[in-house]
């Protein structure tokens, strides 16, 4: 099979068997093609995205050309107003610049929490994340259990590269994120995006002024924690359940796994 009908696959199936499943949208390029795939099915599996109060004006106007296009309503998620004052007043409100930890705050009150209560209740998460987008992916899984919100953790598009990504959306007309043609393959808030040189990692726009290795939101974890699901593809139901002998994303101290989460 092709890698749409594999991941349309992977898609049914987790409808079927993990429902409630939702979709995080960054309303990147990889998650259009996963809404896309969602969309012509009319599979039951919500797709929500985090509008963190900072995002390029150009993220923003995706909302209404994917809720137009597809005909089909997307949840959004925004940060917890009073936390966000509270940092704007006591920090400022580009004090991210400043230090990773403030960064990292900023990051957990306007990305973390916000998808922390979009998966609440839900027994499946589905992201467009890809091995090869950078170093840190490259052990990603099709199917993972995240230990810490406790669900399944399926990322259909593990196995694709940018090419089968940009592929797909010619072949089916998929509205994307003008950013894209400007150099920016990664898409997050605006203070924090920068456009890549060529040659670049594909997310080295992403936090540019942090050393490479301290380059984490919070938003996807880290190993220990994550550990591959038994037999990846091969699940028909049940609970979702780790490999007898957890596998890890990637090797990492006892004292980074403790907070790990990559972006």
């Amino acid at each position: 099979m092709s890698r749409a009908a594999d991941a349309r696959l992977l898609l049914e199936r987790i409808a079927t068997a993990y429902a409630p499943a939702a979709l995080s949208s960054s309303l990147g390029a990889e998650d259009m093609v996963l809404t896309d795939l969602i969309a012509r099915e009319g599979l039951p599996i919500e797709i929500f995205t985090l509008d963190t109060g900072r995002l390029h004006a150009e993220t923003r106007d995706m909302l209404g050309r994917v809720q137009s296009h597809y005909g089909i309503a997307l949840r959004v998620m925004q940060p917890e107003a009073q936390a966000v004052v509270e940092y704007v007043t006591t920090h400022g409100r580009n004090a991210f610049y400043g230090s990773v930890e403030l960064r990292k705050r900023c990051c957990e009150i306007r990305k973390v929490e916000p998808l922390r209560r979009a998966l609440a209740g839900k027994r499946a998460w589905i992201t467009g994340l890809r091995r090869d987008q950078s170093a840190g992916r490259a052990g990603l899984r099709l199917a993972e259990f995240d230990a810490a919100l406790h669900l399944a953790k399926f990322n259909p598009l593990a196995e694709w590269s940018g090419n089968d990504v940009w592929e797909y959306v010619r072949a089916h007309k998929v509205p994307v994120n003008p950013l894209h043609e400007r150099g920016y393959p990664s898409i997050g808030c605006e203070p924090c995006t920068r456009a890549v040189a060529p040659g670049e990692d594909e997310r080295a726009g992403r936090w540019w002024w942090e050393e490479e290795g301290k380059k984490e939101c919070g938003l996807h974890l880290a190993a220990p924690f994550a550990v591959a699901l038994e037999n990846d593809l091969r699940f028909f139901g049940g609970e979702p359940h780790a490999a007898k002998k957890p596998e890890t994303m990637e090797p990492q101290n006892p004292a980074s796994a403790r907070t790990g989460r990559s972006a």
